[in-house]
């Protein structure tokens, strides 16, 4: 029998779902899209933690903001970590990808994600075709992705649509990254913001 569990004012909770696909989807043409995905070697903190916060923000996206210049660089100049940005046609960056191949045979999509002025218009679907293109490298045997409920309300059938398969769920509770500052009160209106900042 279930119970509700109480939730500090200056915490969150949220439902994650874990996906995998275990083989490779068919080849198709990949949709149209004005935008372009391009490979940021190991970009400079400040650019990545930018870019990382104008597509995350939203969705509370706030992990790689808690680590200082070294950790992060660890991990985003680690040669099995890709970064990829989405260009549109002024040059701006308005989304990003990252994958991350430090597990054998596994390439996980560690971020996915575009602005939110381009939900709802298919972009979507080409960035999936891009990513999965990519993340079906030689030697990979499994591609992973995980949602939230904190996420876009269509990310998890977005997903399954793409082909990957739910296989576990977990709760996740954690600090909320609004009550410390670490990103702006009104990021997320979704999620309402209980704590008063001290």
């Amino acid at each position: 029998m279930g119970g509700l569990t109480p939730v500090a004012p200056d915490e969150i909770a949220t439902i994650v779902t874990a996906l995998e696909m275990t083989e490779r989807p068919p080849l198709r043409p990949l949709p149209a899209s004005p935008l372009r995905l391009v490979r940021w070697d190991a970009p400079a903190p400040d650019r990545y933690r930018a870019l990382f916060r104008r597509v995350g923000a939203p969705w509370l996206w706030f992990s790689r903001l808690l680590l200082d210049d070294a950790a992060l660089g660890a991990i985003t100049g680690d040669p099995a970590v890709h970064v990829h940005a989405v260009i549109d046609r002024a040059g701006i960056e308005v989304g990003m990808v990252e994958l991350d191949a430090r597990t054998p045979g596994v390439c996980a999509i560690a971020y996915f994600g575009l602005v939110p002025e381009l939900a709802g218009r298919g972009h979507g679907r080409w960035l999936m075709a891009e990513t999965l293109a990519r993340a079906w490298s030689k030697g990979v045997t499994r591609v992973t992705v995980a949602t939230c409920t904190l996420d876009h309300p269509a990310a998890l059938g977005f997903y399954r649509a793409q082909g990957f398969r739910p296989v576990s769920r977990t709760i996740e509770t954690f600090a909320d990254p609004r009550a410390s500052g670490l990103l702006p009160e009104e990021s997320a209106p979704h999620a309402p913001y209980l704590a008063s900042r001290r």
